[in-house]
């Protein structure tokens, strides 16, 4: 299996780690916060909301990003290139969680885009190929 598709499950599940980081710790206790998971995260604050939406826009990414990785294997692209995008996304994301989760919203934006630049840079590959 590639790099590029190992890089497909970091990014199925990286959503996630930002949703452990909302709940544990909470006061109220992940029991309670498992019972009604939507009305505890539409009460979030602070970095704990910032968690949930990191978490969210983790799933919205995730369709595309997956796609292209797809599509590139499939039409045989370089697999140097499709590897390094696809590694390049996972870090862009992993920074990116980290400018959410600290409130840093210019460079939280620019990492977006950089993440998406790596999404149309497969797809790019892939054309050529």
């Amino acid at each position: 299996m590639t790099i590029a598709l190992w890089c497909i499950l970091v990014a199925a599940l990286l959503p996630f780690a930002y949703t452990i980081i909302a709940k544990v710790g909470h006061e109220a206790g992940v029991r309670r916060l498992n019972r009604q998971p939507r009305v505890y995260q539409a009460e979030l604050t602070g970095y704990r909301a910032r968690a949930h939406w990191a978490h969210l826009n983790g799933i919205e990414a995730f369709p595309p990003f997956a796609a292209a990785v797809l599509v590139a294997q499939f039409v045989r692209a370089p697999q140097g290139l499709i590897d390094l995008f696809a590694v390049a996304f996972i870090v862009l994301r992993l920074v990116y969680g980290a400018f959410y989760l600290t409130d840093k919203p210019p460079l939280r934006s620019i990492t977006w885009f950089l993440g998406l630049a790596c999404v149309i840079g497969l797809f790019v590959v892939a054309a050529i190929a």
